[in-house]
Formats: C-alpha cells, structure tokens, sequence
C-alpha cells in the first residue's frame, strides 16, 4: 500500500517542480516517514494529489532511480531502495572529520611574512607566460598518448644539468623523476623505500608535514637534535642506531637555516653505509643560499647509492606549479619507475616543457640570482630592524628566524597578527611533539616589500610586549 507524501509544491520558485518533488521524497526519506523498501505512489496518484502533469512527476521518480534512491518495476512498483544512497550519504556525512591543522598552514590566504612562496616581483612573468603559452599549443595539438610516468624526457635533461651545474650531483636523466611536488616526490619515495613499522630519523625542529607523512606511511619518526651544524648525527645513533631511514634538509636546516656541516655529513654517510639506510635529502631551496655560498647537496658525496635527492620549484617558481623532482640512487632506478607508473602524478607535460624551456634558456639561473637579492636585501634590513627592537634574530632559508621573550606564546602572536594582515609561522610547532618548543617566529621574505617592513616590526613589536 502506498504512502500519501505531504510534498509542498511552490510554483513561484525558482527549482523546476520535479526537482521540488525529489527533495520532498528526499526529506520523507531522511526523516524517517518512508523507510527501506516503502512503496512510493504512483505517479499517476501522486500527480492528482500534488495537481501537476504526470510527466513531471515521472521525470522525478526517473531520476530518484537513476540516483539510486528509490527502485522501479511493474510488479513493485516503485520503492525506497533497501540502503538508499540518501541515507548513506546523510550517515557518512556525519562521520567526515574537518580537514587537519596542516591544512591551515598550506591554505593560509596571502599576507605580510607568509612563508613557502617566492617573492612575486621577482618573477619574469611575461617569459614564463610566453613558454606557457607555447608549451599549451603544443601540448593541445599532440597526438593523444599517455605522457611518460617518469616525466617529460626534455625537463629530465633539464633537471640532471641543473644539479650538475648548481648542486655537484653527477647523474644520469634517467635517475631523475618528475612528481606533483615535493609532497609527491615523498610519496613515491616512501613507497619505494618500504620502511613502514621502521624508525626514522627526523629533523627537530623540522619540517612537520614531512614528520606526519612518515607517520601516515606507517614510520615511526624519532626526533634528532639540530644545531648550527644541522643534525646531531651521534646523537641520531644513541637514539635510534637501528632506523631504516634519516630525513635532512641538509643544504638549508628547515627552518634555522643551517648547513650540515661537512663532518656530520661523512657521519650520517658512514652510518647509513653500515646499516643500510636510506637518506632521503630535501633540497627544498637548492643553491638558494642567502648567507653563504651554497654547500654541494648531500647526494654529490654519495658513493654507496644511499642518497634520495628531493627537490621542487615551490619555492623558486612557484607552489602552483606542484613540480617537484626525485634522483634516484641507480639501484632504485628501475622500481622509482615502476613506483612512477602505478602512483606517478606528474604535471602536465605542457607545464613541464615551459619549465625545461625556462631553465635550457638560461633564465632560470638569471631569476635565481635576482630572487637572492631582493630576498638579501628584505632579510638584512628585517634583521637589522628587528635587533634594535631586541630581538634575536637571523636569516634562515627564505625567512628570519625570531625569538620571542620567555613566557610569549607564538601560536597566540600569529594570530592575532592575521588580523592586522600579516601571516608569520610559529616556531614551535615545527618542533616533534613531547619535547622542548621553542617560541618564536617565522618571517618570510617573499610577501612583504622594503617599503611594509618598519611599519611591520613595530606592530609585531606591539602585539608581542601585549602577549607578554
């Protein structure tokens, strides 16, 4: 026997009548009035009871079925289904937890000290536009194939000479693979390496979305001490002598911007040697040193073939171009492309030429070199600002590193400072968890111009003696 639906049609609405009939079963349905299996009206009824054509309410049932809600035959008429998808969505719905803390950190809108971008003045936008350009009239008039898992062969060569050239590494372009972005490249790497249930070492204080992504690969992160020769390498052994892996951002400590030094370097080389761990190296700026020239990457001691190179243009190009790169140790070489084509999610092949392009043409190099100045000269005036005001202060990567008075809670200085427009990082919570924070803040160079930074010292400074 079929139900009578109290649906309220609205003829001045702006929802056709039919859609206006689908969400009255819809809401039948959630609230319990039709259950699993209840017979709807016929059309023809429910058509007289509501006083519309009969069309209309058979174009309402016809996509209540293709939806999955409701089932159609002659000898059953119509029918909620016995698990409609109404009803799972409106459960699942329920279960959806809200998006993790990271998130805040990688979907921050713009604002004064925002970290992880380059500087936008910088950019030689019209040469990039017109690569861009170029490559996507290529890349639309192609035959359509599957691009190579692997990456572009063209930004392969590119990728090989540029490391050669800026980072002493010696590889073939056959080691290096092209990913979406640092976050990519470690993804693919983990898979290779096959680590889970393993201890790893970590950078303390580092990078905390590379410490969660080892936790969500099934490592077990063990947080090593860093100081101002970058990883404490005997402290790593007396910690964990047994890890599967160690994670260094060795050219540029992540985020206190030192360098590992060149006696540590041997150290972790020689223990990953003898244990037979993997070293993954984020070169997250590559030669992109203020302070110092650049020391050679990690990978260009390799000898043993224990050295994963990770690298991207997030921070000298841009974020938006989700472009990293791995060099492969050439014994990995063959499963990083197998890796490739199963989990690969490289950029499209259009970005990847006008990114060979823009380095064979030598501008990349040229915007490395304009990007260091503009960020030298914004990091020594900040510095310099920030020590008459008090503050211990130093460059480190692309930011300024500051310290804050004992008893000033940095997670409570940035944000109040996102209502005044600016958007500093907190340092501690680049720390791992259960250990010793420090308080402090991150100021990126990228997103304030010499012109904001005096104003904007002072109402940090401001905001800081508030919170103390």
């Amino acid at each position: 026997m079929g139900y009578e639906l109290r649906i309220r049609i609205d003829r001045s609405a702006k929802t056709t009548l039919a859609e206006q009939i689908c969400r009255g079963v819809i809401a039948s349905i959630r609230s319990g009035v039709l259950g699993p299996g209840a017979r709807l009206p016929s059309w023809i009824t429910l058509a007289a009871q509501l006083g519309v054509a009969r069309g209309t309410v058979k174009a309402a049932y016809d996509r209540l079925v293709d939806e999955q809600i409701v089932v159609s035959s002659r000898s059953g008429g119509t029918r909620v289904a016995r698990r409609p998808a109404i009803a799972n969505q409106a459960r699942s719905s329920q279960q959806i937890d809200p998006p993790p803390a990271l998130y805040d950190h990688l979907l921050a809108g713009p604002g004064i000290f925002r970290m992880g971008v380059p500087p936008p003045d910088g950019l030689p936008a019209s040469v990039l536009a017109r690569l861009r350009a170029k490559a996507a009239r290529m890349e639309v008039d192609a035959p359509a194939v599957y691009p190579d898992p692997r990456g572009e062969a063209e930004l392969r060569r590119a990728v090989a000479a540029h490391v050669a050239l800026a980072r002493g590494i010696e590889c073939h372009p056959s080691q290096v693979f092209v990913t979406a972005g640092f976050a990519g490249a470690l993804g693919i790497t983990l898979r290779v390496v096959d680590a889970k249930g393993h201890q790893a070492w970590v950078e303390d204080p580092g990078f905390f979305q590379s410490r969660r992504a080892l936790e969500f690969a099934g490592l077990i992160p063990v947080g090593i001490p860093v100081d101002k020769e970058g990883m404490d390498v005997l402290r790593g052994m007396e910690l964990s002598p047994g890890a599967a892996l160690a994670m260094v951002t060795a050219g540029q400590q992540a985020p206190l911007g030192g360098t590992l030094s060149l006696n540590r370097r041997h150290e972790l080389m020689a223990w990953a040697a003898r244990t037979g761990a993997w070293i993954i190296e984020d070169d997250y700026l590559g030669e992109l040193q203020l302070t110092r020239r650049a020391a050679p990457a990690l990978a260009s001691l390799d000898r043993g073939g224990q050295v994963i190179h990770i690298g991207s243009f997030s921070k000298t190009i841009s974020p938006a171009l989700r472009l990293g790169f791995i060099v492969a140790p050439p014994a990995l070489v063959s499963r990083f492309a197998e890796a490739a084509l199963f989990f690969g999610s490289a950029p499209s092949p259009g970005i990847q030429l006008a990114t060979a392009w823009f380095m064979q043409e030598g501008h990349y190099m040229r915007h490395l070199g304009r990007l260091k100045r503009i960020c030298v000269a914004r990091g020594e005036m900040l510095g310099t600002i920030l020590a008459k005001l008090g503050y211990d202060a130093h460059i480190g990567g692309l930011a300024v590193v500051m310290r804050l008075p004992s008893g000033v809670s940095d997670t409570m200085v940035c944000r109040k400072a996102i209502e005044l427009g600016m958007a500093p990082s907190p340092l501690s919570t680049w720390f791992v968890p259960g250990t010793h924070p420090e308080s402090g803040l991150l100021l990126g160079l990228a997103t304030v111009s010499e012109e904001q930074i005096p104003a904007a010292c002072k109402q940090l400074h401001a905001l800081i003696r508030a919170s103390a």
